[in-house]
C-alpha cells in the first residue's frame, strides 16, 4: 500500500461510481485492547460483501482523510484512511493505520464478492 495521494485515489474513487459494487468496511481499536488494557473501551464496526452503488466518492480533510460514498439516501464513509492501492483483482483497498502501524480502518471495494 502506498500513502494516499488525492488525485490518484479521486481517480480510482470515481472508476466505481454508478454502478453496483462490494463494499468491506471494518474498525477497530484493536480486538484484544481491553485484555491488555481493562480501562480500553474496545469497539468495533464491520460489515462485508454489501452491495452499494454510489453516486460520488469524495476524499475530505489533510491525512488521515476522510473518504465519503454518496449514495441516493446518505452516506457511507471511513475516518482515517492514510493508505490505499489497486490490487491485482481490481479492488480498491484502502486503509488506516496507527502511529505504531496497526490497523484502525479499512474501506475496500469492488466489482465482485469479497473471499475469506
Amino acid at each position: 500500500m502506498e500513502l494516499v495521494q488525492v488525485e490518484r485515489l479521486q481517480e480510482l474513487l470515481n472508476n466505481f461510481a454508478n454502478e453496483d459494487v462490494y463494499i468491506h468496511l471494518e474498525t477497530t481499536n484493536g480486538a484484544y485492547a481491553a485484555h491488555f488494557n481493562e480501562s480500553v473501551f474496545n469497539a468495533g464496526a464491520f460489515i462485508r460483501n454489501v452491495i452499494i452503488r454510489y453516486e460520488l466518492g469524495k476524499i475530505a480533510g489533510e491525512s488521515p482523510h476522510r473518504i465519503g460514498l454518496k449514495l441516493p439516501h446518505g452516506w457511507v464513509y471511513a475516518q482515517g484512511i492514510t493508505h490505499f492501492e489497486l490490487d491485482e483483482h481490481g479492488r480498491l483497498l484502502m486503509a488506516g493505520h496507527d502511529q505504531t502501524g496497526k490497523l484502525a480502518v479499512a474501506l475496500q471495494i469492488s466489482k465482485t464478492p469479497f473471499t475469506y
